[in-house]
Formats: structure tokens, C-alpha cells, sequence
């Protein structure tokens, strides 16, 4: 029965080998999309469609951007050792399972104005980044 099931799949476009082709077109869209960027986003396709289970046009699209001058990290790691260039947020996990608070850690001389609105005071010393103003 699983070989049948497995054989269904395949005809309807599920299978192994399209499955990789679809992941390979996707990549070669992020790349082709990161060249032609002249902004320092880059864009990697994930969800669905990054695992190649969807075609074009079926489900949702997920993109996550990722800027080059902000980093995030876990607590413990060692700030003197990142470069100035960057933004700097410290993931507070100490919330509801599957969730944390962004806390601005370091800050760098240009900043990134997109951010501005969203950073909040927690009244504990820490400035936060709230998602609900990106």
C-alpha cells in the first residue's frame, strides 16, 4: 500500500525528483533576486515552497528578509566580538514557549530608521522591538 500511495504521489507531482526541482528553482529565484538587490536584504524562500511541496500559484508564499546590519543572538554570547557595523538584538526566551523578545543590545552609528517606530521601553532598562509596527 505504501508503495502505492507513494506512486500516486509521484503522478501528481509530489514526488522526490520534483520536489528537488521545485527547491532548485526556488534558490535560483532567491539568487537571482539577491543579485539584482541593491539594498543589503537578502531574500530566502521558506515554508512550503522552500521545501519544494508546493507549485507556483498553490498555497502561500513565504519569504523571510534578512538585513545584513542587524544581527540577533542568545544570550551568552559575547558582544565585544561583533563588529560595530551592525544592530544588535538579544533574544529574551523567557516568555511563552515558541516566543521571544527582541532586546536592543548595541546599536550602530547609522541605524536603521525602518526601526525606529517599532523600538519600546519595558520600564526595566531594556528597549524592546515590537513586531506589530514592522
Amino acid at each position: 500500500m505504501s508503495v502505492g500511495v507513494c506512486n500516486m504521489m509521484t503522478k501528481l507531482g509530489y514526488g522526490e525528483e520534483i520536489r528537488r526541482k521545485r527547491v532548485e528553482m526556488y534558490m535560483n529565484n532567491d539568487m537571482l533576486a539577491n543579485a539584482q538587490s541593491l539594498s543589503a536584504v537578502t531574500q530566502i524562500t521558506a515554508g512550503s515552497k522552500g521545501e519544494g511541496l508546493a507549485c507556483w500559484g498553490e498555497s502561500d508564499l513565504d519569504i523571510v528578509f534578512v538585513i545584513q546590519k542587524v544581527l540577533c543572538v542568545e544570550a551568552g554570547v559575547d558582544l565585544h566580538t561583533i563588529l560595530d557595523a551592525k544592530d544588535v538584538y538579544r533574544m529574551d526566551t523567557r516568555l511563552y514557549l515558541g516566543y521571544c523578545r527582541m532586546l536592543l543590545e548595541k546599536t550602530n552609528s547609522t541605524g536603521l530608521p525602518m526601526f525606529s517606530p517599532a523600538l519600546w521601553y519595558d520600564g526595566k532598562e531594556d528597549f524592546c522591538l515590537a513586531a506589530e509596527y514592522l
